[in-house]
């Protein structure tokens, strides 16, 4: 094994890279092997988002009922509520 410089000085402190050092890292998908790469995963393009992040405020009685009716419990909020849109105006 080739020896290394250490990256701790006496002090316990991380000692700062020089930009020579830096040039000698390689990018991840050169330097990981295969399988862990895989695991990473990455994250293709985002397509056009479907839904909006927002704030709102409910009742906790009703918040408690969705959570603890499981997972998804936000998207059963979301489909209650285009339900009663059905037949009521938001207005």
């Amino acid at each position: 094994m080739a020896s290394r410089k250490t990256l701790i000085d006496a002090d316990g402190e991380v000692c700062e890279l020089s930009s020579e050092e830096m040039a000698k890292f390689k990018p991840a998908a050169e330097a990981l092997p295969l399988s862990l790469q895989k695991k990473l995963g990455v994250r293709g393009p985002q397509k056009t988002p479907t839904k909006e992040r927002i704030t709102i405020r409910l009742s906790r009685e009703v918040v408690e009922q969705f959570r603890d009716s499981g997972e998804g419990w936000q998207g059963r909020v979301d489909a209650a509520l285009r339900d009663w849109l059905k037949n009521h105006s938001p207005a």
